[in-house]
């Protein structure tokens, strides 16, 4: 049992429970509407929040539901983005900082732990009320930082089928962010993918099977607050489900075309069982569901979802969140300020990353002097995004401590657990001609596809081959290079007596699909290695085996090389169908 579960009530909460909170059941949908209709509470207002809204203008208190993007980087004073945070912090007084990834020549960029956190030392002291720090460590901090343990994807942990391995995933996300002064994990994904042309979601979903799904999400919650000594806000997203779409958000408009009744069955189960695992925190998608909402816009700005569907009906009273609103899903239709607006009205609560900061504050509080958002509406989203800070316990403790950073990062534990979970979930769905593991491995070749030149995925894979098997041939091939580049490796692979090709891409282009398909008219079996996109196997479906890895981890490239080389065994269950090849639950022993 979760120990948390048993302290008494002593903070007052902004959501339906928390790191601190005794259970209790979900409002029932006649007091959720009540509630939502009249404001009230579940509990009264802290002090301390009492004393800062006293002490907050109209502008600050909207300020407060916005949170800004930065990159876990220490920019000097006299750089223009350092005084341009400054200028945000202190002067416009934001509620919060996430952090994100830069991406340089189509690599993503880690930001460094220790860097990171003199920054937001630096921001809480400038800041007049304490910043709330948020981050999307889905797959734990190593999403957005270096120095931390490798976990995989949360695709991998559904082939694993290991529950305590979620839990131990949400512990140590929580016990990483809370060290590194980051409060608000954007975790655990409640999207149900079953749609294999998903191209945002993939391998950030547990699972295809809304049960399933839903067990993970709760196994993670319960993880992450299974230390009393580490307390964070969870948010489960992207409400009310991104799994079926075939469209990005962040580029377009997706579309939801399934009726009530699938939604209830597939998209809304987990979201519900976090509810009743009294979850912080929810996140909008900028999606359409036609079913919830007739009018042609997203989620987010939409009442009957984000209050009519989220709140009264399923009697969430947390604090409600945007997804990123820089997204093209929702610029593409509104104005910085007219989309702040927009999310408030319809329910939400804080305004995640506008694309304009000042102009999203303005419109809101242009909205509020006009009447169309009335006071009370604002004060109680303020409220609860104070309430939470006070929760967290900023109110008496902002800072971090920089010198106990690698007490928490530098876990041997936490690297052996990754580790587990990406041997665990290698799921082998074919072995035509035995081709798995290698036979006679000082003979066959093995050939890393990777996205382009700066790449560092299949880098590892490499070096614990050779360390394992040092006259396998390898070599490492860059998805763009040239088709006679290509051919000539074909022309080389002819003298393989068996050939592993393993791809991080989610899709291959022109030139290196036809390089597969000039490999598989060759002497030598040919096993195809996913690590990006386990649906890829629908391209080559002649290949005599197959792997999912279901994550591009590192951790997961080292088991790669254990399992083709027979040092460990393939034991696996797909959580996803691969159509008219691989059912859901197939996999290899």
């Amino acid at each position: 049992m979760n120990v948390l579960k048993l302290l008494p009530m002593l903070l007052v909460l902004a959501g339906p429970g928390g790191a601190v909170s005794a259970p209790k059941k979900a409002a029932p949908a006649k007091t959720a509407q009540k509630n939502a209709r009249t404001g009230a509470k579940a509990q009264p207002v802290p002090g301390q929040v009492r004393q800062w809204m006293n002490k907050l203008t109209l502008r600050q208190q909207v300020a407060q539901l916005v949170v800004i993007r930065f990159y876990g980087d220490a920019p000097s004073s006299k750089t223009k983005a350092y005084r341009e945070f400054n200028r945000l912090v202190k002067q416009s007084g934001v509620g919060g900082l996430i952090v994100l990834n830069r991406v340089r020549n189509g690599v993503v960029v880690n930001a460094e732990p220790y860097a990171m956190a003199a920054f937001l030392n630096r921001m809480q002291r400038a800041a007049a009320l304490p910043l709330i720090v948020g981050g999307d460590f889905e797959r734990g901090a190593s999403m957005r930082m270096s120095g931390t343990a490798k976990f995989p994807h949360n695709m991998a942990y559904g082939a694993a089928r290991d529950l305590e391995a979620t839990r131990f995933l949400g512990l140590h996300t929580a016990r990483e962010a809370r060290a590194m002064g980051v409060h608000w994990i954007f975790t655990p994904d409640a999207d149900v993918n079953n749609n294999p042309d998903n191209p945002v979601i993939g391998l950030r979903s547990f699972s295809e099977d809304p049960d399933e799904v839903a067990k993970h999400v709760v196994a993670y919650i319960d993880g992450a607050r299974s230390d009393p000594k580490t307390q964070v806000l969870l948010s489960v997203k992207h409400f009310p489900g991104h799994g079926d779409t075939a469209v990005d958000s962040h580029f377009g408009l997706p579309v939801i075309a399934a009726d009530r009744a699938r939604l209830d069955a597939v998209e809304l189960k987990p979201f519900r069982a976090a509810i009743a695992a009294q979850v912080d925190s929810v996140m909008s998608s900028h999606l359409r569901v036609p079913a919830l909402e007739p009018e042609e816009i997203p989620g987010t700005v939409s009442k009957n979802i984000m209050t009519k569907l989220l709140q009264e009906e399923l009697g969430f009273t947390g604090l409600v969140t945007t997804d990123a609103m820089d997204m093209q899903g929702l610029t593409k239709l509104y104005s910085s300020g007219e989309a702040a607006v927009r999310a408030l009205e319809a329910g939400v609560d804080v305004l995640l990353i506008p694309s304009n900061p000042d102009q999203a504050i303005d419109g809101v509080v242009k909205a509020v002097s006009s009447g169309r958002i009335s006071k009370e509406r604002l004060r109680q989203s303020v409220e609860k995004v104070l309430a939470a800070k006070v929760r967290l316990g900023l109110h008496k403790k902002r800072l971090v401590e920089l010198e106990e950073l690698s007490e928490v990062l530098d876990s041997e534990d936490a690297a052996g657990q990754a580790q587990q979970v990406a041997e665990q979930a290698l799921t082998l769905v074919r072995n035509e001609q035995s081709a798995l593991p290698l036979k006679v491995p000082e003979k066959a070749c093995l050939y890393i596809l990777s996205e382009n030149r700066y790449s560092q995925l299949g880098r590892r894979l490499i070096d614990e081959v050779k360390e394992q098997a040092p006259r396998l041939y390898t070599q490492w091939l860059d998805s763009t290079m040239p088709e006679p580049a290509f051919e000539e490796v074909v022309r080389r692979a002819q003298s393989c007596s068996a050939v592993v090709l393993a791809a991080f891409s989610q899709q291959l282009s022109a030139a290196p699909t036809r390089f597969v398909g000039q490999l598989q008219q060759g002497p030598a079996p040919v096993a195809l290695i996913s690590f990006g996109n386990p649906y890829l196997m629908r391209s080559f479906p002649r290949v005599n085996a197959y792997v999912a890895t279901f994550s591009t981890a590192p951790t997961s490239e080292a088991a790669v090389a254990k399992a083709i080389l027979g040092a460990i065994p393939f034991r696996g269950r797909s959580p996803v169908t691969i159509p008219n090849l691989a059912a859901y639950g197939a996999g290899l022993d």
